[in-house]
């Protein structure tokens, strides 16, 4: 019997507004995979198939639908997240379609964030791929409940238990299959769905809209059952009636199963696997199903942490429709339309237009001028935004990427977001004195957005230096530069950001004082400084006791610290991973000052790091490199001659995977350099990995350098 696999007018679309849509019934997820999985095909085909769009926009030809910047069309990639809402079986889902390359990461991130599921689409040929890996890691972060989705089965080579393999081995999951492939590569026909024990089959002249619900050929029914019993055995473990159930040998309804694996899916205890073929038109519809079936509504999570933001102080809040009206903004965009846009979630109550509400981060209050749905960079005007909701909003000037929203009278704040700090840097001026203004606003637009973005201007030549987290990052930022802003700039090569430590600990004395008539200054500290782990960041303790220094001069010590850090020891660059702790000190009753003491921590921590002995760290970057076996030695000879050093060979069917770890100054201009060694057939993906301490004749170049750029200062 043929079924219609397309939503239409009768099964899905609704008024927005319908008491149909209670909060059960709405899904916030994200789509998320490596470069190239087919992600962005697939979110065009979910549009497609819930009646969003009429035709399917494909990424080779520049026409999906959620890759709407020019950057993304001409590319072929995503760069920035899109949200979109559809509508599937009575179900609201907001989906936001992320990016896949490492140097765009921090999109995922802030996605992650404000979604309550995700799914993740693997290769079925790659498996799991290295930012298949950091996604993972990201979604781990913020405990988001995922399912998978194995795309591309109809590609030759394409193994689904393979690749499912992959997720248990090198994401540490457990995955579970609710569906198997029928056939694979260009017999891939469909799939057997196994909650049903039914084989699927497509009409592709239909483009998937058709299928067939039939029995599992005799070929394939052996596989099915035995897959379905280690998956009703696992689905068991959550649910106290299915186990009952399958002990007994009882007979056991598509009900419970589909309860179970909800159950061990909201909890992160599995992961369901399902199957397809985006490009094919195979298997989205049943992934629409699984996110309504399997992934958690608002509903899910009942309670929010937060901190009063004056005492901060722990605050646990219910999240209710009718309760207090809690959001997250998690996205600064610049619309060419209708200027500056907050994307933000809602988790509890509800915020009408022209409404004020309160940023606790800044202390204060804003006006929603307009609230926007967003469908890609297209916008629907709405009244209001409820527990669930995520949305955009017009006049929030004083919001920044990860800032409350609340009402003021009850103020919580949430926790923020982590984003990786930049590992390269480029020098940029604009091409004409007209356009000097023009581009300091447009770089400060640009990182209002972007939060892994950094404008800094170099005390020492005056330049304007702008950092990112890779090449093609910091191209696009120049690229936009030029299209959005009108801006054309001229940028210098790609520089490393290094930074130093300290390897030991030390303790050290600050004395400020100044005399010149009048009022005079007075400050005095004594601190200790200690390295922490790689990652750490910046760490201060107050261990004063008996009012040896008030404490209204503790913090500007602490700030005179985090000044002093900023411009190492060794050459001049950020430190980082120290802890420095206020131990004793002395004031003057008349001359003390917060400018004082906050001169005397900063040389209090710059006496203590030269004794701690400090050591310049560099970038590493994981770097994985998929060749063909011929040119295996040539590629493994280029990684050791840029001081890389090689963690593992894996067999990928007729090639091989390399694993590595090279210094990111080593790296620049590798994609060029690896075409030419494998005349263009090898593939290669990197992401920032850890800073490590630099060796010593590479230190010694760059203090040579250093000294010298110094004394010609």
């Amino acid at each position: 019997m043929a079924h219609n696999g397309k939503n239409n007018k009768k099964n899905g679309a609704s008024n927005r507004n319908s008491d149909r849509y209670e909060l059960k019934h709405i899904r916030n997820i994200g789509i998320m995979a490596h470069i190239d999985a087919g992600k962005t095909t697939t979110t065009e085909r979910i549009l497609f198939y819930s009646g969003k769009v009429h035709r399917m926009g494909e990424v080779h030809e520049g026409l999906a639908t959620m890759d709407w910047m020019e950057q993304e069309k001409e590319r072929g990639i995503t760069i920035t997240s899109a949200a979109t809402t559809v509508q599937w079986r009575d179900h609201i889902i907001n989906i936001i379609d992320t990016p896949g390359h490492v140097d765009f990461t921090v999109e995922v991130e802030r996605s992650l964030r404000v979604l309550d599921g995700a799914v993740i689409i693997f290769d079925a040929v790659a498996g799991v791929e290295p930012q298949s890996e950091t996604v993972w890691r990201q979604a781990d972060n913020y405990k988001v409940p995922r399912i998978a989705f194995i795309n591309k089965m109809d590609r030759t080579g394409a193994d689904f238990f393979k690749a499912m393999d992959t997720i248990r081995t090198r994401l540490g999951a457990h995955p579970v299959p609710l569906q198997i492939p029928f056939g694979s590569a260009e017999l891939f026909t469909g799939l057997i769905d196994l909650v049903i024990m039914k084989a699927i089959v497509y009409n592709e002249r239909s483009f998937g809209t058709l299928y067939d619900e039939m029995d599992i050929p005799d070929d394939l029914i052996d596989q099915a059952q035995q897959t379905r019993k280690q998956m009703l055995e696992t689905l068991s473990e959550y649910d106290d009636e299915l186990m009952e159930k399958y002990i007994e040998g009882e007979e056991i309804n598509t009900e419970s199963i589909r309860r179970a694996a909800r159950t061990a899916t909201i909890k992160s205890k599995v992961i369901p696997v399902f199957c397809g073929s985006a490009f094919r038109n195979k298997g989205v519809q049943r992934l629409l199903d699984a996110i309504v079936l399997y992934l958690p509504s608002p509903l899910d999570r009942t309670e929010l942490v937060g901190k009063h933001p004056k005492t901060g102080q722990e605050i646990v809040k219910k999240m209710a429709l009718d309760g207090d009206f809690m959001a997250l903004a998690f996205k600064i965009t610049t619309d060419p339309y209708v200027g500056r846009l907050a994307y933000f979630r809602v988790y509890s109550g509800v915020v009408k237009l022209g409404s004020n509400v309160y940023n606790p981060v800044s202390g204060k209050r804003e006006r929603i001028g307009r609230l926007l749905r967003m469908f890609a960079n297209k916008r629907e005007d709405i009244s209001e935004a409820r527990m669930g909701d995520i949305v955009a909003a017009v006049g929030l000037k004083h919001t920044k990427t990860g800032d409350t929203l609340c009402n003021e009278g009850h103020p919580i704040m949430l926790e923020g977001m982590r984003f990786p700090n930049p590992v390269i840097n480029i020098a940029i001026e604009p091409k004409t004195k007209a356009d000097e203004e023009k581009l300091a606003m447009s770089l400060n637009k640009l990182s209002d957005e972007d939060p892994s973005f950094k404008v800094d201007v170099d005390s020492e030549t005056g330049q304007t230096i702008i950092s990112g987290m890779g090449e093609l990052h910091l191209e696009i930022i120049v690229d936009r530069l030029l299209r959005e802003f009108s801006v054309a700039a001229s940028v210098g090569a790609p520089q490393v950001s290094y930074k130093e430590t300290i390897r030991s600990s030390a303790i050290a004395e600050g004395k400020f004082i100044k005399q010149s008539g009048g009022k005079g200054q007075y400050g005095h500290v004594k601190i200790s400084l200690e390295p922490l782990p790689t990652g750490k960041g910046f760490e201060f303790e107050n261990k004063i006791v008996s009012g040896a220094i008030p404490k209204e001069f503790i913090l500007p010590v602490k700030k005179g610290i985090e000044n002093a850090m900023k411009n190492g020891i060794v050459a001049g660059y950020p430190i980082v991973d120290v802890k420095a702790t206020l131990l004793d000190g002395t004031y003057h009753a008349v001359d003390s000052s917060e400018l004082a003491f906050r001169v005397a921590g900063s040389m209090a921590f710059q006496a203590a790091a030269k004794k701690a002995g400090a050591i310049l760290l560099e970038p590493i970057m994981k770097l994985d490199v998929i060749v063909p076996e011929n040119y295996l030695g040539d590629v493994i000879s280029d990684i050791t001659a840029r001081r890389g050093k090689i963690e593992g060979i894996d067999d990928k069917d007729n090639v091989k995977f390399v694993r590595s770890i090279v210094p990111l100054n080593e790296v620049f201009g590798y994609s060029t350099a690896l075409r030419s060694i494998t005349q263009g057939r090898a593939v290669f993906s990197m992401e920032f990995y850890q800073y490590t301490q630099i060796p010593k004749e590479i230190e010694d170049k760059l203090l040579y350098k250093y000294s010298g750029a110094v004394s010609a200062g």
